[in-house]
């Protein structure tokens, strides 16, 4: 069994193609016989403190280590926290790695967790670090995928709407990058293009990638279509978000364009860029993904924790 005991997980790239490959498998046989693991995580604590709203993830990770018998503490706004004092990210995870066996955070910043691992005597999940990463989502869609497709590599990947600012758009393209023959189709007008560093990270891989801002086209010739929302929360200018915000609207017309095998993926929450008619499309795979991730986070609790 690979170790990851004490490890933490900052960005997708912490764990290599074979540890990733344990938590998958691990999920699997969760999935498989939920009623083995209800006792693997009594006498543990996680911390959750989240400095940014959530509902998936949050609610996902409680629900994880409520299932494997252990125990959740933490807080969800800043404002209920001593971050509200002007307390340093530093020194809130250094206290709280003094009650907790695990902490995850999410912050509004970007780099914010790596800041907080630094100080942490216990092991730190990133949930999401502004417009920067979020690798436990990455977790759930490479979980969805593999178990969808029957496998990660080989795959032509659309991501379509927010790739400036979606941080599980990053995040999923630094995983996926080193597996053999994957190509990425980035589907965006130009103001909402993946950032340099985001092209950087394909350019130092095998991975392939083109760019276009026409969905329909691109459509019949994708494994995944990855649908984001534009965030209005990463946005300065209200009118940019307003202009922006419809320009992709997945309806059932096209999906009649996409081939059969296609799935599409969205890591929630939607605004209007899924139709909600296209729910009932076996295709549309995007609540099976939140439930995934549930699954997907219990088995990082248990690698990072070595129950």
């Amino acid at each position: 069994m690979t170790d990851l005991k004490g490890r933490d997980l900052l960005e997708p790239s912490d764990f290599s193609e074979a540890e990733l490959s344990s938590i998958f498998d691990l999920a699997d046989e969760i999935i498989a016989d939920p009623g083995a693991y209800t006792a693997k995580g009594k006498g543990k604590l996680l911390a959750a403190l989240f400095f940014e709203p959530s509902t998936r993830t949050r609610l996902s990770f409680e629900s994880a280590m409520l299932r494997l018998g252990g125990e959740v503490v933490g807080f969800s706004e800043a404002g209920s926290s001593s971050a509200a004092k002007g307390e340093s990210i530093a020194d809130t995870i250094r206290t709280v790695a003094c009650y907790a066996d695990l902490i995850v955070m999410r912050h509004p910043k970007e780099g914010s967790a790596l800041v907080g691992a630094a100080t942490s005597d216990v092991p730190v999940i990133n949930a999401g670090d502004g417009g920067h990463h979020h690798p436990t989502q990455t977790l759930t869609d490479m979980l969805t995928i593999r178990r969808r497709k029957g496998k990660l590599d080989g795959l032509k990947i659309g991501l379509c709407g927010d790739l400036k600012f979606g941080r599980t758009v990053h995040s999923l393209i630094r995983a996926m990058r080193s597996y053999e023959g994957t190509e990425f189709c980035l589907i965006s007008p130009e103001e909402l293009r993946a950032p340099g560093f985001v092209i950087r990270d394909i350019l130092s891989s095998s991975a392939r990638y083109t760019e276009t801002a026409n969905m329909e086209e691109v459509l019949p010739q994708l494994d995944v279509l990855y649908m984001t929302r534009v965030q209005k929360e990463r946005f300065f200018n209200e009118e940019d978000y307003i202009r922006l915000k419809d320009t992709y609207i997945l309806t059932p017309g096209r999906m009649e364009k996409a081939n059969s095998g296609m799935i599409v993926m969205h890591p929630l929450p939607r605004v209007n860029e899924i139709s909600t008619e296209v729910d009932a499309d076996p295709r549309a795979v995007y609540f099976e993904q939140a439930k995934n991730g549930m699954y997907a986070r219990m088995a990082l609790i248990m690698k990072l924790l070595g129950l």
